[in-house]
């Protein structure tokens, strides 16, 4: 599944060949096992600058005492404006480097924050904690379930914090909503259920060229297989091929995936997935769904989940952002909840929520690297791994399915209310954007049984064999961490 080359190898083997790195070592850092105290200043590096990345530089130098000293990013034409920023909500002007292995490398980096592609994100993220910097990571925290698990034994071997960039374990009220779920006072769980319903209309096609000359197209491309450039991959378009993304599932899609995994109680992994959606309405250069049904399975309760991207322009099918948690007493979302029957709505309350960290994502962030207590962090590796591992679940089962009719009443869907209502909405959303669904097929995954221990497929070696991917040498993450 991945050779065994370990961070300190690929650094030789780096410094080999150029005399730019130096040797990497694992100790030495301010985060390096110590408390910080209020007045320390805490030194980050932002690895991934562009979009989400900008939202990380403004985060973090706008906190105090916390210094954003390093800038890494394949584009180079992203420094000076990147630095500038900095500049304006910090009070330095940051380093700039293309290669983060330049950050790692460097002693006086106490954490990092990553916004690169998600292809990148777990190689990042074990190669952070092997160099003793604590790591921001951000969604979802693994581009496949093996390299997840990875970085949650990276996290625990060299005691890192690695916060998962799920926003809403941050906030408070979400909080409170899911104890009055998990509380049992509005009625059993039945099905969770969770919305992502942004517009994500075609991307067209663009044709293969050389990269650009301010792009390091061979580092950007990292642990993914080497292919030739086109301007639909940088930097924003390469969410919807498989190589490098996993479509809005594992974009927008895993905050609120997270969010209803939250409210199954004790629920880590499902024991039974499906998937089924396809790209409809057009076609361009785009490999993932633009619409896409998933049903998980964690014993007696549902994880539902819609991903539907043809939405926006019309007014039938408008976007929509959220969760719904399905009782045998009613429903609640939005902190309120709908019984059965129809009486008036109540705001829903629970004795004992969970006590997020303040300060938001970053701030939670920064307090974890000050006070090394892993109750301060409000999104750790596992936790992030375990949500994650959704997306990667049910694109699995939809990469390994069959196109069907439209017309063709699948038996996956059984007699499960939502779930169906879930299928009509789909078939309604392709309507609305002119399908003619009587001939039109869609993609109909496999039913996959998963053992959330082993965290593997049973009897589906298909399925098995794309839990990993085949990493591009020298980017590799180790069996061991």
């Amino acid at each position: 599944m991945a050779k065994t080359v370990n961070r300190r190898q690929f650094v030789k083997q780096a410094a080999a060949a150029s005399t730019v790195f130096s040797t990497f070592t694992i100790a030495g850092t301010k985060s390096s096992g110590r408390v910080l105290g209020a007045n320390d200043t805490v030194r980050v590096a932002v690895c991934g600058i562009n979009g989400q990345g900008r939202s990380h530089i403004q985060e973090m130098a706008g906190q105090r005492n916390v210094d954003v000293t390093h800038l890494a990013d394949p584009d180079r034409s992203l420094f000076a404006s990147r630095c500038d920023l900095v500049e304006k909500y910090g009070r330095n002007r940051p380093e700039c480097v293309q290669d983060v292995r330049r950050v790692l490398d460097n002693p006086n980096v106490d954490a990092i924050t990553c916004a690169t592609c998600n292809h990148w994100h777990s190689l990042i993220g074990v190669w952070a904690c092997q160099a003793g910097k604590d790591a921001y990571i951000e969604k979802p925290i693994s581009h496949n379930i093996w390299e997840g698990r990875k970085l949650v034994e990276a996290a625990a071997r060299y005691q890192r914090v690695v916060q998962h960039g799920t926003q809403q374990r941050s906030d408070q009220n979400r909080a409170n909503e899911i104890a009055a779920v998990q509380s049992g006072k509005y009625g059993k769980l039945l099905v969770s259920k969770g919305y992502c319903c942004k517009p994500r209309w075609s991307i067209g096609v663009q044709p293969i060229q050389a990269p650009p000359p301010h792009l390091d197209f061979d580092l950007w491309l990292g642990p993914a297989r080497a292919r030739e450039y086109h301007a639909n991959l940088a930097h924003y378009n390469w969410h919807w091929f498989w190589d490098t993304g996993n479509g809005d599932s594992g974009n927008q899609g895993v905050h609120e995936l997270d969010v209803a995994r939250w409210a199954i109680k004790d629920g880590t992994m499902p024991d039974t997935v499906w998937s089924l959606g396809g790209r409809f309405g057009y076609d361009d250069q785009g490999e993932t769904p633009n619409t896409q049904l998933s049903v998980y399975l964690f014993g007696d309760v549902t994880l539902l989940f819609e991903t539907r991207g043809l939405v926006g322009k019309h007014k039938n099918m408008p976007a929509m952002i959220r969760n719904e948690y399905y009782t045998t007493d009613g429903m609640i979302t939005d902190g309120k909840f709908y019984p059965t029957g129809g009486d008036q709505p109540q705001s829903v309350s629970a004795d004992s929520p969970r006590q997020v960290t303040p300060g938001g994502r970053f701030g939670s962030f920064i307090a974890s690297v000050r006070d090394r207590s892993p109750d301060t962090c409000n999104c750790d590796a596992e936790v992030g791994h375990y949500s994650s591992a959704l997306c990667h679940l049910g694109n699995i089962s939809y990469r390994l399915g069959e196109q069907v009719a439209f017309d063709r009443k699948s038996q996956a869907l059984g007699d499960n209310k939502q779930v169906v209502e879930s299928f009509e909405n789909v078939k309604a959303n392709c309507q609305a954007v002119g399908m003619d669904l009587s001939e039109s097929t869609y993609q109909l995954g496999r039913v996959l049984q998963f053992d959330p221990d082993a965290e593997r497929f049973i009897g589906d070696d298909d399925a098995n064999a794309m839990l990993g991917r085949n990493y591009r040498d020298p980017y590799v993450i180790p069996d061991v961490v």
